[in-house]
């Protein structure tokens, strides 16, 4: 890592709800998957650290804790925030959240581990991945 992330750093990624980021039971309108919303929260994250990775390092999620608090249609704005609470090298944990329109939908917390990406892949060779 080039230098320590500094606690309360944020990343933050916004994105607009397509067809991809829904699901749909009949008669409830398409709405923002959990699954979905998981990936754009870990991405928040990975904004986070991308400034302080060395060349060649990667950050890998290890655990997410969230509540999908409310419901986000197709065709709306949501953004997701990842702010770090903590930092014991190469572990950090962050508080996410996505809000739509000004209130909160998601909230949680996400751990990312950093590692280097060749040995990590070597590593999966190895175990016959």
């Amino acid at each position: 890592m080039k230098h320590p992330v500094p606690i309360g750093a944020v990343g933050e990624l916004t994105f607009t709800v397509e067809p991809a980021h829904t699901i749909a039971f009949d008669p409830v309108p398409p709405v923002l998957s959990t699954p979905s919303l998981v990936w754009f929260l870990e991405h928040a994250a990975v904004e986070a650290l991308k400034p302080v990775l060395e060349e060649g390092e990667i950050s890998l999620g290890g655990e997410i804790n969230i509540q999908h608090l409310a419901p986000t249609l197709q065709g709306r704005q949501v953004t997701c925030q990842a702010r770090l609470m903590s930092a014991e090298i190469p572990t950090f944990l962050f508080q996410v959240e996505a809000f739509e329109a000004g209130k909160i939908i998601a909230r949680g917390t996400h751990r990312r581990v950093v590692v280097r990406a060749l040995s990590f892949a070597k590593r999966l060779a190895r175990n016959g991945f």
